[in-house]
Formats: C-alpha cells, structure tokens, sequence
C-alpha cells in the first residue's frame, strides 16, 4: 500500500491521462465538494463537458472558486488532465496567492488500460493519437513538477498501485492548536541571558544547570510552557548562553520558539555565506568563537528547524516575531515566513537611515491574539488584540514577557545599556485614536466574531443602519448599548388569549430554567439613560431611544439626567459600586410623552372613524329593522364591531396621559447594566430590581418601580399566583409582563446556550392596538396562532448576544471601533424583514 502524504490545507492537483481514473480516484479519497472537476466548469459555462472551446472560461471559473476554498482554509482538489506546465502554472499561481502548499498526485496508468476506459465512455470520442500524446506529455511532465513549484509529487504507477493508495493528512508544522497553555510568551532576548534568567525566575520557573553551571533548561511547577518570540542572538553579552538554555527547554518539551530575522542571518553565516557582519552578528560570531563545533552545528540545526509562526490553544493565539496578519495565519509560503520575519515596510526609510515599518496592527480586525516581538518599543501596548513584546532589553530597556491567557506582563530592567541603539526607543506607533471611526467598519457585508457567537451583517442591514446612525442618532462615544427586540411567548392555546402566562412558563421550562421574575411591563418608550456624577468621558451622559436617538433633545434630556443623576447620589450608588458612571435601562412613562404623534395617526385615526361611522350604521339598521327587514344577524356583528371599537380607544388611551416637560413624565428603571470596569450582565434580577427599588425611594415623584414576582417553576402555587396577577394587571389595563431568568441578563441553560434574556406575555386588550379591534374573533384568532415566530426570536437572540458584548467592551474600555460595530450591528439587525407586531 502507497500512503501519500498531504497537508491538510492545500491545493492538490491530479495529474493524468484521460481514463487514467483521476475521477474515481478523487470520489474515493475526497469529498464532493472538496473536488473541482474540469468537466464540470466546461458544462456550467457551456452546457457541455466536451466543449473543448469553452475550456478557457471553464478553467478561470475553476480558479476563481478554487481561491475562494483556499481564502477560507479549504483543501481544494482539482480533477482535471494538467498535462500541460500553462495549465500547472495556474493552479500554482492559486495556490500562491492563498499561501497554501500545492501539492501534485500523478496517476499513471498503461495507454491500453486508458484507451479501454476512454472506449467504454461514450461521451469521449478523441482518437487514440490523442491519447498518445497526452502519454508523452505526461512523461515530460515527471522532471519539471517539482521545479514548477509544487512542494510534494506523489507518483502512483499502475492500476493496482492507483487502487491500494491511501491518502494520510499532515498538520502544517505551524499547526500547534492542541497546545493550551499557559504560556509564558517572552519578547526579544537578544543575548541578555542574564535577564532572561531574571525573568524566568519571576515567572516562577526552576532553572536546571549542567555541570560548568551553565542554564541548560528550565522547568515549571504549574506546567506552563514557555514561548520565544525570537531574535535570542546578537548583540547582546551571551548569545550562546541564550541558546543553550532555549535549545534544551525546546529539547525537553518546555518551550517553543520562532525564528527572529536574526536568528536567520546567523544561519546563512554559519552556512557559509556572504553575510555582512553588522547589527550584532559580529559580537554572535566572536562569542561562538569560543564554542565547540559540536555546539555551532547544534545551533544551526536548531535555527533551520524552527516555524515561521505558531497557531496555538485552538486558533486563539498566534506567535510571529514581527507579528501576523489575519490573513496568513496557519498558512506556509515564502512570503509568509518574510512576513513573519520580517513585517512589512512601506520602502521609506526614518532619519536614522532604519526602514519604517508599516504599523500593521493598526489594520488588524481578527480573533486570534497576536504576539509578536521585532520592532523596540519602551512599553508594550495592546493595538486591536495585538501586543509587541520587544522592550529593548539589549539597548538598556527591559525583557518582557506575556502570561497567557491571564494577559498579565512581567518584566525585568535590564543589567545596563550592552548595545547601543541606532533610533532611541520610542513609543510605539499608536494606534488609530480612539475617537476616529473608519467608514469600512461597518459598511457592506460584514462577518462579526464577539465573544458569545458570530453574526453575519448583511450589507442592506448595514445600510439601513447608517442610514440612521449618520442623520438621528446621538455621538458614537456615548451610544454604548441598545436594547435588544424582544421575543413573544409561545402562541397560547387557551381559550380566547394569543398570550398567556403558561406558554412563557413552558419555554423557560423547556430551556432548563427553573427560577424566573415575572416583571410588570410597563406600557412607555424604551429609555436607555446613561448619567455620569460629574461631566467627564460622556459629556455628562444621555437619554435615548431603542434606536439610539435622542429622547426629547435638550433642555429635557438634561433635565431628565439631573433627576437621575440626584437619585443615584440619594440613593449612594456612585460609592457602592465605585463609579463615576451608570447606564440603566429603563421604560419612560407615559407612552404618549414620546408616542404622541403615532397614537394621533395611527391609533387614534382608526378609534375616531369606527365610533363616528358605527353608530350611524347602527341606526341605520335599526330603521331597517322597524320596517321589518331582515337584517338582525348583519346589526348583531355590526354592534360586537362597535363594541370591538370601543374596547380598541380604551386599550390605547390607557397610555395616554397629560405632560408638560417633564411634568406629568416617570421612569421606570428595571436594570443597571454596567458602570466604570465593570458588566453588571451577571448579576441576578434581584440585585437590578434592588438597586432600581432604590432610585424609586430616593425620588418617588420621578422614579416608577417595577412591581413583579419570583417564582419556582416548580412549584405549581406559585406558577397560579403569577398567572393571576397577570390576570390581574392586565384586567386593570396594564401592558402585560416579561418573564427573565432569575440569574440574569447573560444567563445560559444547562447546555451552554445564551437563554432569552426576557419572553413578553402581552395582555388580551393590549393585543388589540396591535392586531385590530376584531382580533378576537375566532376567525382572526386562529390565523394568528399560526404565526411564526423562530425569526422574531432568533432576532433577539442575536441582538442580546451583541448587547451582552457591547458591555463587555465598554468595561474593558475597549477601542471606540470595537464598541460601535457592536452597537451598530444591534442597529442593523432591526433592519432584518420580521413582522413587527411581534
């Protein structure tokens, strides 16, 4: 058996004759989608696989997807004859341009054997010169694979050699994920063992010495391994003493490492070539002097073995010395591994004769954390999940070293200045400032990775929310979070009700929940208050809308921020949870103080025009009927449609209520969602509702409380007891109420899953603004408990994972881009098509 050898990411092109059995080899050994055949793209841009003539078009097709399977990681397969070098030059040029490795599989099979295949199908009809041809060119083919650029040729010779052949795949050297940590990342070394000794005592490893008492590994006690960012030599007093430590812990499996640039001068020099003896290379060089050859040949060996970068602890984190982007991780090319080495200039050079660096970080959008080391920096800084570690140990700085995944660095000054700097350390290049936003953040399609889940934008979504955002919302720095839509329960199937208390219950039940609040939906608009004690980062704070507009504008939103500012201070939340800032969600009563145009227009119109037309058609029936005519069944409806009306004016003039400013104007706090440092996302509804309870007290005239109950899913009197107090509110001509989990807004089920974070359960007469003044009727009723609602909900689902990210990032500080392409993506899911009476 023949066991070929193939990375698991790369460009594999079959090399063969017709009926060499490309075909059947590539059904056997890949999947369908894996394979792009030839034949295929000729019929879907000809409608005929033997169009010879469209092979042109057929084949630019057949790259162009196949680049698009390599940009995403994909191995990618191509069944056709590539039989002639223009035809291989192709494919190569893919695989190039997508960094991955292509990788030839040839299939040779006797001419009679191809011959009596081509035969036996009778849609090839070339003669048998031609497969003669295709032979020759095969066998011409054999010399020049490798020298085309393909990095590996598997030759299969032979049916049965073709028939027993196994495919075995290889994880790309720089393909470490199952490597978990912790890590001690360390920054440029540069010689300095005696800091680095420093430091990896203060990272509490246990050196181990040979007998001259020389560091020759390291070890320790909690397992954690050690990772170089490279560039251990030149310059500094004892680059050998640096690699015989790093070469024994790599030895014994407590560290890896990656070549610095340095590291590979010094192995062209210690091969014999012509190298410049400059930045440090010649005290390398002098200092290996004194070393045995046993020791240099060791040296070389263990520079030619290490990987342009690492991929570790499952894609999370990537190690290059001059640091990676998004785009070439987990590949291998040349032009990978000069990155890696090297990073990216813009070809001009600074006054002190250095290149300058293109400050690639700036750009950097992906998930996985980068470290990297290369370019001197006084203080590492974190830039978009990046962090250079090199702190100039060597000109007189310090040695730096990152703990994973606690992201805490630890750093030892160093001995003195062992080298001089041709620029003086500097800051390094900051990133974009964090008031600037960039349009391409957040326009077109846009895939987006937070922290509980990924989201794809859809480029209209994006721009309807632009759309918004640029012409009604308020400053970006101080719209840090919107409130996620809302999910209905389940469809109630009790007589009468669309909603019911019990469909809410049997959700959560079918989640794994087993505690919720039941609490008091208040029939207002939606008011996210962001209020600050003192003026400072949010200009004092705001009051805006679900859709991040301004509530009222000014003087009253100012007004409305100094009330809840004195009841913050009242209430001595500023001290208890030592900020300076709160953001609470909050429903601003009456609904009318920012509905008023949409109840004139929209409710009130229809209210108005039924009790003005129905009594006229009432009376009108009623003459009729006083002259005998038959029209008691058509007055019947007629009056339940009145009746309908009425109760219809009722349900939305409940909501209506008089103001003058903010006279006549409550708010209805129910969430404290973050503060300075901190996401109050985990904490309990009791302590929310707590703290909301509070801000009532301190201002009852001006604060409305959340009236709710606890209940145990389980327990049966409790479950009755918030049906009927549902029952109740909504009887008196309340909303309804929204059931949470108990433990939170960023509560999970037993599963892992993020839960709803609220199910509203809207009461019968409220429904009725909603759906019409006849909803009721049977007839209606049961058109409606078919409605779907899995988009609605998913909808809220997306949004609340966003939100729950959004305040993630407003705690950790988090650059302004970050932050508002969270917000802005909440915005853009409000685009989606879902029926909005939902």
């Amino acid at each position: 058996m023949t066991v070929l050898d193939i990375p698991e990411l790369a460009l594999v092109a079959l090399v063969g004759v017709s009926g060499s059995g490309k075909s059947t080899f590539a059904g056997r050994h890949f999947r369908p989608s894996q394979v792009l055949s030839s034949d295929t793209f000729r019929g879907m841009v000809a409608d005929d696989e033997n169009d010879q003539s469209a092979s042109g078009d057929a084949f630019d097709a057949l790259h162009h997807v196949a680049g698009i399977r390599l940009r995403r990681g994909r191995l990618t397969v191509v069944d056709a004859t590539n039989l002639q070098p223009h035809a291989r030059a192709g494919l190569i040029k893919v695989a190039r341009e997508h960094d991955v490795l292509p990788v030839a599989v040839v299939l040779d099979v006797p001419e009679a054997v191809a011959w009596e295949r081509t035969r036996a199908r009778a849609d090839r009809t070339h003669g048998r010169q031609v497969l003669a041809r295709m032979q020759r060119d095969l066998r011409q083919s054999y010399g020049r694979l490798a020298r085309e650029g393909f990095r590996r040729v598997h030759v299969l010779r032979g049916v049965e050699e073709i028939e027993v052949a196994e495919i075995r795949y290889e994880r790309l050297f720089n393909d470490r994920r199952e490597l978990t940590g912790p890590f001690d990342v360390v920054g440029d070394v540069h010689g300095c063992r005696e800091e680095l000794e420093a430091l990896l005592l203060r990272l509490g490893w246990s050196l181990r010495r040979d007998d001259a008492g020389r560091p020759v590994d390291a070890v320790h006690p909690a397992g954690r391994t050690a990772v170089f960012v490279g560039d251990l030599v030149d310059r500094g007093p004892d680059s050998p003493g640096v690699l015989r430590l790093v070469m024994g812990m790599v030895a014994a499996g407590h560290a890896i490492c990656v070549p610095g640039n340095h590291e590979q001068k010094l192995l062209r020099k210690l091969r014999g070539r012509d190298v410049r003896l400059t930045h440090g290379l010649a005290e390398t060089m002098a200092q290996l002097a004194s070393e045995p050859a046993e020791f240099v040949a060791e040296t070389a060996a263990f520079i030619d073995g290490l990987v342009s970068h690492y991929v570790l602890d499952g894609g999370r984190l990537v190690v290059a010395h001059a640091g990676l982007k998004e785009a070439y991780h987990g590949r291998a090319s040349g032009r990978v591994r000069s990155f890696a080495l090297y990073g990216e200039t813009t070809g001009e050079t600074d006054e002190y004769g250095l290149p300058v660096r293109y400050p690639w970080a700036r750009d950097y959008r992906g998930s996985a954390m980068v470290v990297y080391g290369h370019t001197p920096t006084p203080e590492p800084e974190w830039v978009n999940n990046t962090i250079c570690l090199d702190t100039g140990c060597v000109f007189g700085g310090k040695l730096t070293a990152l703990r994973y995944p606690e992201k805490e660095l630890v750093a030892v000054p160093a001995v003195k200045e062992w080298y001089p700097p041709a620029r003086p350390l500097v800051a390094p290049t900051p990133a974009r400032p964090d008031t600037v936003l960039d349009l391409a953040d957040v326009t077109g399609r846009r895939h987006l990775t937070h922290g509980y889940g990924t989201l794809t934008v859809p480029a209209e979504n994006a721009a309807a929310a632009l759309e918004v955002m640029s012409r009604y919302a308020l400053d970006p720095d101080r719209l840090v979070w919107l409130p996620p839509t809302m999910a209905p329960c389940s469809t109630s199937t009790v007589e009468g009700f669309l909603e019911h208390p019990a469909q809410a219950f049997t959700d959560y039940r079918a989640a794994g929940v087993d505690r919720v609040v039941c609490e008091e939906k208040h029939m207002g608009s939606r008011a996210v208050v962001l209020v600050e004690r003192e003026p400072g980062r949010f200009a004092g704070g705001a009051v805006h809308t679900r859709t991040g507009r301004p509530f009222f504008g000014p003087p009253l939103d100012g007004e409305l921020l100094a009330r809840v500012r004195a009841a913050a201070t009242a209430a001595g939340l500023w001290a208890e949870l030592d900020t300076d800032w709160l953001l609470l969600d909050c429903e601003l009563l009456p609904w009318s103080a920012k509905a008023g145009g949409l109840i004139r227009e929209q409710y009130a119109g229809v209210g108005a025009a039924g009790r003005a037309a129905l009594p006229a058609v009432l009376g009108t029936l009623d003459a009729a009927a006083a002259r005998g005519l038959p029209v008691g069944e058509l007055r019947g409806r007629m009056a339940d449609r009145a009746a309908e009306v009425e109760a219809y004016s009722a349900a939305y003039r409940a909501y209506v209520g008089p103001t003058d400013g903010l006279r006549g104007v409550t708010l209805a706090p129910f969430a404290v969602l973050a503060g300075a440092g901190a996401s109050y996302a985990d904490r309990d509804h009791g302590w929310h509702l707590a703290l909301a309870d509070r801000l009532c007290a301190a201002d009852p005239e001006f604060f409305t409380p959340t009236r709710r109950q606890v209940v145990d899913l389980a327990d049966e009197a409790a479950v009755g007891a918030a049906t009927d107090w549902w029952l109740s509110l909504t009887a008196a001509g309340g909303e309804g109420m929204v059931v949470k989990p108990y433990a939170g807004l960023a509560a999970r089920s037993p599963k892992g899953s993020l839960l709803q974070p609220g199910i509203k359960c809207r009461g019968r007469e409220y429904l009725r603004i909603i759906y019409g003044p006849g909803y009721t009727g049977p007839g209606q009723l049961a058109a409606l408990r078919k409605r779907s609602l899995g988009r609605k909900r998913g909808l809220a689902l997306h949004e609340h994972a966003l939100g729950l990210a959004a305040l993630d990032a407003l705690a950790e500080d988090a650059p302004l881009w970050r932050r508002h392409e969270l917000v802005f993506a909440i915005l853009a899911c409000e685009s989606e098509p879902v029926d909005p009476r939902l």
